[in-house]
């Protein structure tokens, strides 16, 4: 029965990632709501650390609270659940480290998919907020598998 509660849980668990990476992408590469645009256009990109980070924080006022939270805290928060949903699916991603490289690298092929098809624009800044995202999700995976197998080890043992 706990057999068949597993696997139950992990296909539900893989279709969560498949809908989880089939968003992202909507949102990344085609969402006109995230300034998604089709016409012909220059390569945009920022290989200096922190500068758009920095220009979001202060021009906070005269970009408007919208665009800063969208940017800085939407791009941790997107890869929130690569971190978190991987681990679950792959015993080899049970591994902060590990996380924090496919986080890292999964983000770079997609602001390399936005330069080459001009959506978006190649920042570096993006690839940091990605893989803080990643790893973020990643400790919740952490803090949960921790304490829920905590939590089962005092049931048990009042049983």
């Amino acid at each position: 029965m706990a057999d068949k509660k597993e696997k139950y849980r992990l296909r539900l668990t893989w279709v969560l990632f498949i809908v989880y990476m089939v968003l992202l992408m909507y949102f990344l590469f085609f969402a006109e709501i995230m300034g998604r645009t089709y016409i012909e256009r220059d390569y945009h990109y920022n290989l200096v650390p922190l500068r758009e980070i920095k220009r979001f924080i202060v021009y906070r006022k005269e970009l408007g609270w919208g665009a800063v939270v969208v940017n800085l805290l939407g791009n941790v928060a997107a890869f929130v659940p690569f971190g978190r949903i991987l681990p679950v699916l792959l015993k080899r991603c049970r591994h902060f480290f590990y996380i924090v490289l496919l986080s890292f690298e999964f983000s770079l092929f997609v602001e390399v998919i936005q330069l080459i098809s001009k959506v978006g624009s190649f920042d570096v800044d993006d690839l940091f907020l990605n893989t803080l995202g990643g790893a973020v999700g990643y400790l919740i995976f952490w803090l949960n598998t921790t304490f829920w197998e905590k939590s089962n080890d005092e049931e048990k043992k009042t049983l």
